[in-house]
């Protein structure tokens, strides 16, 4: 079994239908799937998706950075968040790379998801790019005011940092998620990070329909695409296939609290 821990489902080509891809992945070993929102269109997707197919696919809702400066509503989220399919806040965080104007506002919105991810004991997904140092700063004083999910506070999803970025995190208690940009050609530096980190923080995932892994670069990415992301992953670490399967696995099973 392997677990795609971030997947936009809402992303994927619809004529398709998602039955299509759900098999596709089952066929291929991944039995399971967190379907990532953002905004508010994503989230009800998310969350419909989640309870339309509940033997392989949990929601995660929030808002992400994109919506920052804008009105939000709260209401709505939080019904959604109280659903036993919603297994986590997100996606969410901070991204200097094309919007670093809007720097107050992202980290507002962040500090606003936080605050629910606290109110309701579920982790966060977060997305940092270009912002180390208030995304560690923020998830510092995060963790630390929220006891209850002690070991599976949030997950930094598609990680492309360094080494020392990565370590910060993990000591602050998060999971550290690999992409399909792990087996990119120009990746070298990214792949020395998998390689160096505990494997109890390991998770892989797709991203889909975005950054489709070697050897299926150029197509649409999905969730049974993130077995190619395991198999670098176990590659590079000098162990099986199986083995970085049922390692990853246990560890979105305990990060997302989805024993069965």
């Amino acid at each position: 079994m392997i677990v795609d821990t971030h997947v936009h489902l809402d992303g994927l080509e619809k004529e398709s239908g998602l039955e299509v891809y759900l098999s596709r992945a089952a066929e291929g070993g991944v039995t399971r799937m967190v379907s990532i929102g953002g905004e508010p269109a994503g989230n009800l997707f998310s969350l419909q998706a989640a309870e339309r197919h509940p033997h392989c696919v949990r929601a995660a809702v929030g808002h992400d950075r994109d919506l920052a400066g804008q009105h939000h509503d709260l209401d709505l989220l939080r019904s959604q968040l109280a659903n036993s399919a919603v297994v986590a806040v997100g996606e969410t965080g901070l991204d200097y790379h094309y919007t670093p104007e809007t720097r107050d506002e992202q980290m507002t919105l962040f500090g606003q998801m936080l605050g629910l991810a606290t109110e309701f004991e579920k982790p966060v997904v977060v997305h940092s790019r270009e912002a180390d140092a208030d995304t560690l700063q923020m998830l510092g004083a995060y963790v630390e005011s929220t006891p209850a999910l002690a070991g599976r506070p949030a997950v930094l999803h598609c990680f492309t940092g360094e080494l020392g970025f990565a370590q910060s995190l993990v000591e602050l208690g998060l999971m550290i998620s690999f992409s399909g940009i792990l087996t990119f050609k120009n990746a070298d530096a990214l792949r020395a990070v998998a390689k160096a980190l505990p494997e109890e923080c390991l998770l892989v995932e797709t991203d889909a329909p975005y950054l489709a892994p070697v050897p299926m670069r150029g197509k649409q990415n999905e969730p049974a695409y993130v077995r190619h992301v395991a198999e670098c992953l176990a590659e590079l670490r000098g162990c099986s296939l199986e083995h970085i399967a049922a390692v990853t696995s246990e560890n979105a099973a305990r990060f997302f609290d989805w024993s069965a």
